[in-house]
């Protein structure tokens, strides 16, 4: 009643101090015993634990009590594109626009907000972002797998198959993680001839010396300058 998801059978185990064979057991004559005085609530199993769901029958007016007054209730167009995604998971928003012939892209938002969408990878070839369904959507759809969902033939028009529609979007793999980037390779050395040519500092041999090298070089009409100014004694 207090959990706000649901809780294993070894978790509640532990905190009553009792075997996890002996809570199962027991959880179970709960539910039935729920199910047999057709109680408001039941208590069902689900791929994460044990949880209360209000029974079927109330949904209207739980949804009603739930919703009065609020805008919490998803679109028609959420409604639709959280039913691509999940019947065809993997799937690109490109993918998702393709089938409904609008943008989703401020829906997608909105579900990835409510938690029940999320990015899965990226496509193989095109890189785009994918996406799928999460645990979240699973529990409020009072589903235990993906495979609970309804089959999706009936829902599709008569000259449609399943066969019909485009390969589902594939997940590229998880890439290694980035190498250190290399050092720098040496230059290669100058073939034989071309070191022929070469001075002993690398220059080319004849080549004037570049200034600062081997002390500063000054022109010949400014050392004649400095002779003619020096003072005689």
């Amino acid at each position: 009643m207090v959990a706000d998801e649901p809780v294993r059978a070894e978790s509640l185990a532990r905190a009553t101090g009792e075997s996890a064979d002996e809570v199962d057991l027991l959880l179970r004559e709960l539910a039935g015993e729920y199910a047999e005085q057709g109680r408001g609530f039941e208590l069902r199993e689900t791929s994460t634990g044990w949880r209360v769901y209000s029974r079927p029958e109330h949904a209207e007016v739980v949804e009603a009590f739930l919703l009065d007054g609020q805008t919490a209730k998803l679109t028609q167009a959420a409604l639709e594109t959280l039913a691509i995604v999940a019947y065809r998971q993997p799937v690109s928003r490109s993918r998702v626009a393709a089938v409904r012939g609008v943008s989703v892209d401020g829906v997608v938002r909105t579900l990835l907000t409510r938690g029940l969408v999320r990015e899965v990878g990226v496509e193989a070839t095109s890189g785009a972002t994918l996406y799928g369904t999460t645990e979240e959507f699973l529990q409020r759809m009072g589903l235990d797998s993906l495979d609970d969902l309804p089959a999706l033939a009936p829902f599709l028009p008569e000259e449609v198959g399943p066969e019909d529609l485009d390969p589902p979007e594939v997940l590229a793999p998880l890439s290694a993680e980035p190498s250190a980037e290399p050092a720098a390779e040496p230059a290669a050395p100058p073939p034989d001839g071309e070191a022929a040519a070469m001075g002993e500092d690398g220059a080319p041999a004849g080549a004037a010396a570049a200034p600062g090298a081997g002390g500063p070089h000054r022109p010949e009409h400014a050392e004649r300058s400095e002779r003619s100014e020096t003072p005689t004694s």
